[in-house]
C-alpha cells in the first residue's frame, strides 16, 4: 500500500506540473489522487512534508524562473501562464522566494535552485488499531475558527445538556474536524463540539444532531497535552496511513475524549482520534 499511496501522490505532482495554469483545487487534486476530500491534503501534507498550496505555489515559481530565463516573454505574460492574476501578485511572491523581482532575476541570469519535494522527517510512533466502531448519535455545537478555540463549543455543549438533565442519556465526549489546519485560515476551519447521546434525548437548538457511522475505523491512542495531537495526525496520515494497507472512507476524523482537563493532569489526558476506513 506505500506503492500505491506513492503513485497516487506522483499522479498528483505529473497532474499539477502539467496544469499549473489550470483548476488545481483541493477537490481536483483529490480527484486525481482518488483520495477522499476529507483527508486527501492531510496524506499529502505528511507525506511530503508541506501543505498542497505551498507546493503549488513553489513549483510556479520554479518554473517561472525557467521562463523568464530561457525566453523572452513579458513578466505579465510569464504571470498568466503560471496561473496568477496579475503581474503585482506574482512579483511579490517571486521576490519573496528568489530575493530579487522578475525582472532583476532575468537581467542578473541568476541559476534556478533545483525543485525538491519536502520532507516529512522523523516522527514519533504512536500506537494504531483497526477496530469496528459503534454507529453514533451526537448532539453538538458547530464551531467555526482556530481548533485551539473549540474549547467555548464544549463548555455551551456542556451547560446545555446539564441544564436540560441530559444526563442520564450522554456518552463520551467528542469532537468533529472537517478541515485540515495546515489549508486554508485558521478562522475558517469548521468542527463541531459535543456528546454522544442516546435515541432517546431530544436534541434540539443549539443542539445540532450529527449521526457518525459505524463500522472499520484506525484509532491511534494519543496520551498527553492537546497540543501533541497535530504530530498524532501527522503519524496517523502520512506513515501509519501510507503502509498499513488502509484507505480512508468519505468522512471527517473524530476525537474521542477518554477524560478530560477538569480532572485530568496534562500529561495524563487521552485522547482517541478515529479515522473512518473504507
Amino acid at each position: 500500500m506505500a506503492n500505491d499511496y506513492e503513485k497516487r501522490l506522483l499522479r498528483v505532482l505529473d497532474y499539477v506540473y502539467d496544469n499549473l495554469d489550470g483548476d488545481l483545487s483541493l477537490d481536483t487534486l483529490a480527484d486525481v489522487a482518488a483520495l477522499s476530500r476529507f483527508h486527501f491534503h492531510r496524506v499529502f501534507t505528511a507525506v511530503t512534508g508541506e501543505p498542497v498550496a505551498h507546493f503549488i505555489r513553489r513549483v510556479r515559481l520554479h518554473r517561472a524562473g525557467l521562463e523568464l530565463l530561457s525566453s523572452d516573454a513579458p513578466v505579465a505574460e510569464v504571470a498568466a501562464k503560471m496561473g496568477y492574476d496579475n503581474a503585482r501578485s506574482f512579483s511579490r511572491s517571486f521576490r519573496d522566494a528568489f530575493g530579487r523581482t522578475p525582472s532583476e532575476f532575468r537581467a542578473h541570469a541568476q541559476p534556478v535552485p533545483p525543485l525538491r519535494l519536502g520532507t516529512s522527517g522523523e516522527t514519533q510512533m504512536y500506537d494504531v488499531k483497526i477496530e469496528d466502531q459503534p454507529a453514533r448519535r451526537l448532539g453538538v455545537i458547530d464551531h467555526r475558527g482556530p481548533y485551539i478555540q473549540i474549547g467555548e463549543a464544549f463548555e455551551k455543549a456542556g451547560s446545555t445538556v446539564m441544564a436540560r438533565g441530559l444526563g442520564p442519556h450522554l456518552g463520551a465526549m467528542l469532537g468533529i474536524y472537517f478541515d485540515d489546519p495546515e489549508n486554508g485560515a485558521a478562522e475558517d476551519l469548521r468542527s463541531a463540539a459535543g456528546f454522544e447521546m442516546d435515541e432517546a434525548a431530544e436534541i434540539t437548538p443549539p443542539l445540532r444532531e450529527v449521526r457518525l457511522e459505524g463500522g472499520k475505523h484506525a484509532i491511534l491512542t494519543h496520551t498527553g497535552p492537546y497540543t501533541g495531537l497535530a504530530q498524532a495526525y501527522k503519524y496517523l496520515f502520512g506513515e501509519w496511513l501510507a503502509t498499513a494497507g488502509e484507505m480512508p472512507r468519505e468522512a471527517p476524523p473524530f476525537e474521542l475524549y477518554v477524560n478530560t482537563p477538569m480532572n485530568t493532569a496534562p500529561d495524563d489526558l487521552v485522547t482517541l482520534i478515529g479515522v473512518p476506513l473504507l
